[in-house]
């Protein structure tokens, strides 16, 4: 048997399913699978804590392609081949000893200055001694 609950508000029956979203942020769309409470007939979708989990997700990614932002893999990748621990880059390159920890994730989008710079240490990464050292901190 389904899952089966009714909307607090209308009283209309919901079923638990997954339904093709498309959001769009500065002129990028992104459609991705939906999962939440659905009502049978056109109407209001209610959505869990896990289903916005997904939905935030879809967000970011599509907030990091509009915004032209590094993805969290190529930021551990460029900050590897510096050579950096996550502190040392949060430190040197601005951010905080955390910062690194959470752009690596995907807990939360680098700015673009550090998607920038990023790009630039990992074209000429001898440019890193231009920058004031940790110990300097």
């Amino acid at each position: 048997m389904e899952p089966v609950k009714y909307d607090v508000e209308t009283g209309a029956k919901l079923m638990r399913g997954v339904r093709p979203l498309t959001i769009t942020y500065h002129g990028y769309s992104k459609t991705f699978d939906m999962p939440g409470w659905y009502p049978a007939a056109d109407g209001e979708a209610t959505f869990t804590d896990d289903d916005m989990k997904i939905y935030d997700k879809a967000l970011k990614e599509l907030k990091t392609e509009a915004e032209h932002l590094l993805l969290p893999s190529e930021i551990r990748s460029i900050r590897k081949r510096l050579k950096l621990t996550q502190v040392q880059a949060g430190n040197i390159l601005g951010g905080g000893k955390k910062a690194f920890q959470k752009y690596e994730s995907g807990e939360i989008l680098p700015s673009r200055a550090i998607s920038n710079l990023l790009r630039v240490l990992s074209e000429e990464p001898s440019l890193l001694h231009v920058l004031p050292s940790e110990a300097a901190m």
